[in-house]
């Protein structure tokens, strides 16, 4: 079985790559167009189809054997677990009542005298101490300064106006007229062949 379905393939296989070959063939005569008259198409010899060989025979595998059925074996019976006596536990002793202790009462404290706080020393003003007077700025004379001297006015240059150049005037050129362009037939595409592969599906 699996050496038919590796033969399948590889048959599939040799088609596509002929097909494939045969379309992008076909798609380079159609890109390469030119005009009938110039350049006339040349004849494509057609290609013989190769001969596959045979599918090799499988020899067919012999039936499984019977498996005999193998007898139960016999488990022996759970023994039986006596019943164990249960301990007798003894009781808790009774714990005997402590009594009280006896607390001694809190010493009396006597009330201490408050201490007197001594009164605060007298602090004397001291005399503002007397500042000497601002010495007395001399006012100076302000410099005089020279007049700015006079600059004679320049007389102003004459210019001489310059002839205008005479521009020549543009050539005039002719029309040429134009070529007539043959229409190039359209030529139709062969249609696209079928995939034999399943479209991916669009993950959300």
């Amino acid at each position: 079985m699996a050496a038919k379905s590796t033969m399948a393939s590889l048959v599939l296989l040799m088609a596509l790559l002929l097909s494939c070959s045969g379309m992008s063939g076909a798609a380079r005569l159609l890109e390469e167009v030119a005009p009938q008259e110039e350049y006339p198409h040349p004849a494509v010899p057609e290609l013989p189809k190769p001969e596959l060989p045979p599918h090799p025979t499988v020899p067919e595998l012999p039936e499984h054997p019977a498996v005999p059925e193998l007898p139960k074996p016999e488990l022996p019976p759970h023994p039986i677990v006596p019943e164990l006596p249960k301990p007798e536990v003894p009781e808790h002793p009774e714990v005997p009542e402590l009594p009280k202790p006896e607390l001694p009462p809190h010493p009396a404290v006597p009330d201490l005298p408050k201490p007197e706080e001594p009164a605060h020393p007298t602090v004397p003003e001291l005399p503002k101490p007397e500042l000497p007077p601002h010495p007395s700025v001399p006012e100076l004379p302000k410099p005089e300064v020279p007049e700015h001297p006079a600059v004679p006015e320049l007389p102003k240059p004459e210019v001489p106006e310059l002839p205008k150049p005479e521009v020549p005037e543009h050539p005039t050129v002719p029309e040429l007229p134009h070529p007539d362009v043959p229409e190039v037939p359209k030529h139709e595409l062969p249609p696209e062949p079928e995939s034999h592969y399943p479209v991916p599906e669009s993950k959300p």
